[in-house]
């Protein structure tokens, strides 16, 4: 940073003459660092007056501020509607890399010592296109597991156990992508009934690790070895050749709405760092209780110093931003993909090739955004979500009511090609992050199990979490020991996961999909820390078989670079790193717009080719059939192809290895009721000549956000 950079090196800088504080607000009249005995947390040994310089920061320096000392600020100011100084109450620095709770809501600063032995640990720099993430908790995923040790589980270093990281290399997944691991509080709310927000989207501070995620002897000797926990978590990780990215909730903060902790940026700069009318009243779209100004550049330039300490300093590899819209906010409260805090993470030399997944919409008016960021981010794609349960969950289960299904498959043959009628073209598939399932909403078993949600447990009455699940639960809601439905609800699994890992684009796999657990309905277990939640490392036969059939399609997608496009195919063209799509119907003939549209027609095939530039030339088929009934199809007879041998067929319990077996082109192939199966199309590489197929056909989408 220049010298001109009026918002340099904010938060606490070491120096040979100890350490100086810079915190920005513009409406305090006087502010006071204080600094806290090594021992005794409530023992106040030194106050030191801040000055506020022309730019409204303000510093405080001591030879008193050295790693491991325990500090706060208090600051004074005037009264007004959209302030609420208090000059008592002691508050968090908002840059502080480390935390220490005091008791009774109260917490300290900590200046942590900087350092980290980071040996030939480096990140792995995954292509997007190679990109598998898998979402995860990370508690949750280490809390049961046998293999490692009892005072690791549910913690950062339990995570990084080689136990936890032989599973994920072995499953064929590249990136984790952890619940918010930010410094986060349960809602006063929770604790008041008792519980606790689980998956920790009420962010603290943005700079701090979540302390009790660390082992009880990190904990026990302070921050310092918490953040080295953390970040040995990281270079195991790494080591392993898995990417960590992290989701962030940078759109609003534990503070929650008026009344609630003053622990922050509430008793710093209110009128500032937070959306509010003239009054005072909050103007929340993120329905927290409060939401950052972004309208305003000292709220950007945090996020941005944050990301960089991730990205650097902890070496992360990538974020995913929760309810993101939020963050293109300008000073009107409306959404700009070209605002200055989406174009400044694009645009930061410190932040070059780290991965950037928005959550595209917030609560606000015009808050959903998908498909309208910026060229360089990736998005959730909740339109993948909705068509991919429609075609295989409540399109079904209305077949079966009323003899017929509302829809037919050209919606969803546009998603599983790459969602071109979301994305742009210079965005291509990798703009969109696919995915069936996250870590709110019903599992990928409770898709399949249950008609609506099954909430009481959080304490709401039912009200919490979603009605628009689009599920199905094949005759009976819940458990049940109906070996036919049992047999409806892992074959509709096995849909959903082939869908999901044969799609272009990038796919989320959410913990616990890949051998079927269930929540008992529960679609909003934010409050819920217990077994309900966590990983169980017990399975049943069918789950260690869903398992494999898991495994195997990650195993499909990472050798078969048809079904991973980076661009979209242009009609008439060849375009590389694109898929050339050839769409057929169950006859084996092209299929022509009635097919796409007709609520009768739900068989397609898919003649998937490549045109890599740093890979083999590939050419996969796949058959989908949305029909509950056995069809007969006819293999397409197309240029180059010579033949085809399956890979895999949803139909069965136990994933196929490859069937050696050719089948000419024109032959007859039975396909079972609401199923998939893939083959490779053997045969030479030939251009299309200009014409010669379909391109991806961009179906207009109707299902609702």
């Amino acid at each position: 940073m220049t010298s001109a950079d009026h918002l340099r090196n904010l938060g606490v800088r070491v120096t040979e003459r100890g350490g100086e504080l810079r915190v920005w607000s513009e409406n305090a009249d006087g502010m006071e660092l204080c600094l806290f005995d090594d021992k005794d947390a409530n023992w106040l040994v030194k106050t030191v007056s801040m000055t506020r310089d022309s730019h409204n920061v303000w510093v405080g320096r001591s030879r008193s501020l050295t790693p491991g000392r325990r500090y706060a600020i208090r600051v004074s100011g005037p009264a007004s509607p959209t302030n609420t100084f208090n000059p008592e109450t002691m508050l968090i620095d908002p840059y502080a890399r480390g935390l220490l709770h005091t008791g009774s809501n109260g917490w300290l600063s900590y200046v942590v010592e900087d350092g980290f032995d980071w040996g030939d640990s480096r990140k792995p720099l995954t292509p997007l296109d190679h990109t598998v993430v898998y979402e995860t908790h990370v508690k949750g995923i280490s809390k049961l597991n046998p293999d490692i040790p009892e005072e690791l589980r549910g913690t950062y270093a339990g995570l990084a156990h080689e136990s936890t990281t032989r599973y994920l290399r072995d499953l064929g997944v590249t990136a984790v992508e952890l619940l918010p691991v930010q410094a986060f509080l349960s809602e006063q709310r929770l604790i008041n009934q008792g519980l606790t927000n689980y998956w920790g989207y009420n962010t603290l501070n943005f700079f701090s690790p979540h302390a009790p995620y660390a082992s009880r002897a990190a904990q026990a000797a302070g921050p310092d070895a918490v953040l080295a926990e953390f970040k040995g978590m990281v270079k195991l990780l790494h080591e392993a050749g898995l990417e960590v990215i992290l989701d962030v909730v940078y759109n609003h903060t534990a503070e929650e709405g008026l009344g609630g902790p003053r622990s922050s940026f509430r008793g710093i700069d209110n009128a500032n760092y937070y959306r509010q009318d003239e009054h005072g009243a909050y103007i929340d779209v993120t329905g927290c209780g409060n939401t950052i100004n972004f309208g305003h550049d000292v709220p950007v330039r945090l996020v941005l110093d944050s990301l960089r300490y991730w990205a650097n300093e902890v070496q992360i590899d990538g974020f995913r931003f929760d309810l993101a819209a939020t963050l293109g906010r300008d000073a009107d409260v409306h959404y700009s993909p070209d605002h200055p805090l989406l174009r400044g993470i694009l645009e930061d030399p410190d932040l070059a090739n780290v991965k950037m997944i928005a959550e595209p919409w917030d609560v606000g008016i015009g808050g959903w955004q998908t498909g309208n960021f910026p060229l360089g981010w990736s998005e959730w794609n909740d339109r993948y979500r909705d068509r991919a349960r429609a075609f295989w969950l409540a399109d079904v289960a209305e077949a079966r009511a009323k003899g017929a299904a509302p829809t037919g498959i050209g919606g969803f043959a546009t998603r599983l090609a790459g969602s071109s009628n979301t994305f742009s073209p210079e965005r291509g598939p990798l703009a969109s992050v696919n995915f069936i399932t996250a870590h709110d909403g019903f599992t990928l078993a409770d898709l399949t199990s249950y008609d609506v949600k099954h909430n009481l447990g959080n304490g709401e009455n039912n009200r919490d979490g979603t009605d628009n699940n689009r599920s199905f639960n094949h005759g009976v809601e819940g458990q049940t020991t109906d070996e036919a439905i049992l047999l409806d609800r892992h074959k509709a699994m096995r849909n959903l996961l082939g869908t999901l890992l044969l799609s272009a684009g990038v796919p989320m796999l959410t913990a616990g999909d890949e051998f079927g657990r269930s929540q008992r309905g529960n679609n909003n277990a934010y409050c819920q820390d217990s077994e309900l939640t966590w990983l169980s490392w017990l399975r049943t036969r069918e789950q260690r078989e869903l398992h494999q059939t898991t495994r195997r399609l990650l195993e499909l997608r990472r050798t078969n670079p048809a079904l991973r496009p980076s661009k979209y195919a242009v009609f008439g063209e060849t375009t590389k790193n694109a898929s050339h799509m050839d769409w057929f119907d169950a006859t084996g003939a092209l299929m022509d717009d009635e097919d796409w549209n007709s609520p009768e027609n739900r068989t397609l095939q898919y003649l998937a080719a490549s045109t890599p530039d740093k890979e083999e030339f590939n050419r996969i088929l796949l058959i989908v059939h949305g029909v509950e009934d056995d069809v007969t199809v006819s293999l397409p007879v197309a240029p180059g192809v010579e033949s085809y041998n399956l890979l895999w067929d949803s139909a069965t319990e136990v994933p196929i290895d490859e069937d050696p077996t050719l089948l000419a082109p024109g032959s007859e192939r039975l396909v079972g009721g609401t199923s998939m199966q893939l083959f490779r199309a053997n045969g030479p590489r030939v251009v299309a000549a200009p014409g010669a197929a379909p391109s991806p056909h961009p179906i207009t989408d109707p299902l609702p956000s």
